[in-house]
């Protein structure tokens, strides 16, 4: 008897597992950290094969902890930070250089050369993205020219690329599928998101071997068995998709016009737009949401470099608090925050800005701001971007938004949520569950493998706590002007005169 999905969700900064019942609950959960290395400003990679033994590691946590059998589990779902670009040696599956995340700035100068050659219009009209080095098209770039051989080897089809769902699905097969989902490969900056095919003409800008890139297949699909020995028999991978779109999934946002925003290491609201992409003027993404039995679903996508990471930098590098959860409660001890702002751009500014030079900024300290104030700035700005990206996500789709469903672990902070739901004047509905990602690529999963319907899916959506905006009009305006000035003393800091 089938009674579980098995959700593998390889995060910016942890591996976790998490196993559900056909009631869409969670029966056990298993999850650790991995190494983040920093080797040059605005340089970030990770070991790819720490990325493959972590997560080895926390499923098998998980399946002990539920003391359940392989032959349990219907199907295993897989969801993954995006854009992370892995090349590894065809024959022998060993990585030829560390994975480059998405946050890595280093390819900044190859996409100001892009830009200077006039392509921006065209990309964007074929990959539905902003030429920015958060892609994984310059990443792949990068490593071809810089690891000794690469390109060589890629040319003569010894090399393979992957996002971490293509190596995940790889390893977990034992080499035998090397394959992606619509959602990750409409987010390389190579995928003509129109015709639904690696774009040939990118392809030859970048020199880019189109031998390398995975095979492109349904987020709700077939996409191979796990071997054996890893779980104690084999089971299916029937549901694949990058972390935003399956938090979409998760959130049950399912018709158009529905938005989600997930708290994460950066922040990420996006929008389903339906059957029709819509073409951005204001910084937007179009984006594939998904694809199921061939009909795409599009989305509309505003990305925050910085969220959870912000907090993050309060605990292990200011040290002004010892947990993340401690923030809340700090940030309440004042009444506001004495007129400072902290811009968190610690890698650039996301949309609706894309400027990748920006750098983190504080303005308005006096000796009257104490750490509280820090903390409680720290938290704004981070519903501050959302409500940014938010503003101009309902321009775009000329409408007002009805409700934000939010998600992701900074989703629990009690005082975040409510500020942003003052901040966007719109109703923040926070469900009883917040892990939408993990649930996103379960139920992405057990549609294909008959676990569940889609109506099943609908009707498993949790009590949620709905957030009412309490702000005045003329204090929400001062503050989103004052913060908007903020911003501006952030922009292109990093780029030398």
């Amino acid at each position: 008897m089938k009674k579980y999905i098995m959700a593998i969700d390889s995060g910016t900064t942890s591996n976790r597992c998490i196993i559900f019942n056909k009631k869409g609950e969670i029966v056990s959960s298993s999850q650790k950290e991995f190494k983040q290395y920093f080797p040059q400003p605005g340089w970030v990679e990770q070991d790819a094969d720490e990325i493959w033994s972590n997560q080895i590691g926390v499923c098998v946590e998980a399946i002990n902890k539920a003391n359940i059998k392989a032959e349990e589990i219907s199907s295993i779902g897989i969801t993954n930070q995006r854009e992370t670009t892995i090349i590894w040696n065809k024959k022998t599956g060993i990585p030829i250089y560390n994975a480059i995340v998405w946050q890595c700035r280093r390819t900044s100068n190859y996409c100001d050369e892009l830009k200077n050659k006039g392509y921006t219009e065209k990309i964007k009209e074929k990959t539905g993205l902003l030429i920015d080095a958060y892609f994984s098209a310059t990443k792949i770039k990068w490593i071809l020219e810089n690891v000794e051989g690469a390109k060589e080897q890629a040319e003569k089809g010894e090399l393979l690329f992957g996002t971490v769902d293509t190596w995940l699905i790889y390893k977990l097969t034992g080499g035998k599928t090397h394959a992606t989902d619509y959602s990750n490969a409409s987010r390389t900056m190579l995928y003509n998101i129109n015709e639904l095919k690696w774009d040939e003409e990118i392809l030859q800008l970048l020199e880019i071997p189109k031998e390398i890139l995975p095979e492109v297949r349904n987020s709700s699909g077939n996409f191979g068995k796990v071997i054996a020995k890893y779980f104690g028999g084999e089971i299916e991978i029937t549901g694949v998709a990058g972390d935003q779109q399956s938090a979409l999934f998760g959130q049950i946002c399912l018709e158009e016009g529905e938005a989600k925003n997930t708290y994460g290491t950066g922040a990420f609201l996006l929008m389903n737009t339906g059957r029709k992409k819509i073409e951005s003027k204001k910084g937007l993404l179009s984006t594939i949401a998904w694809g199921i039995d061939g009909k795409i679903t599009y989305a509309l996508e505003g990305s925050i470099f910085v969220a959870g990471s912000a907090v993050q930098w309060l605990r292990d590098d200011l040290k002004i608090i010892d947990s993340s959860e401690d923030s809340e409660y700090m940030a309440t001890k004042v009444e506001d925050t004495n007129d400072c702002y902290i811009v968190p751009a610690f890698t650039g500014l996301g949309a609706p800005y894309w400027d990748q030079y920006a750098r983190g900024t504080i303005v308005g300290l006096t000796r009257g701001v104490n750490k509280y104030h820090i903390i409680r700035a720290t938290l704004e700005s981070i519903a501050l971007l959302s409500q940014d990206v938010l503003h101009v996500m309902e321009k775009e789709c000329n409408g007002k938004l009805k409700k934000l469903k939010v998600d992701g672990g900074a989703s629990a902070n009690n005082f975040m949520m409510q500020f942003q739901s003052d901040i966007t004047n719109t109703k923040v509905v926070r469900p009883k569950l917040l892990e939408s990602t993990a649930r996103g690529a379960a139920f992405l999963a057990g549609i294909h493998s008959g676990f569940w319907t889609i109506e099943e899916i609908q009707e498993l959506e949790k009590d949620a706590r709905i957030f009412i905006p309490k702000m005045s009009e003329e204090e929400r305006n001062k503050k989103i002007k004052r913060w908007h000035r903020a911003v501006e003393y952030s922009k292109n800091w990093a780029k030398e005169d």
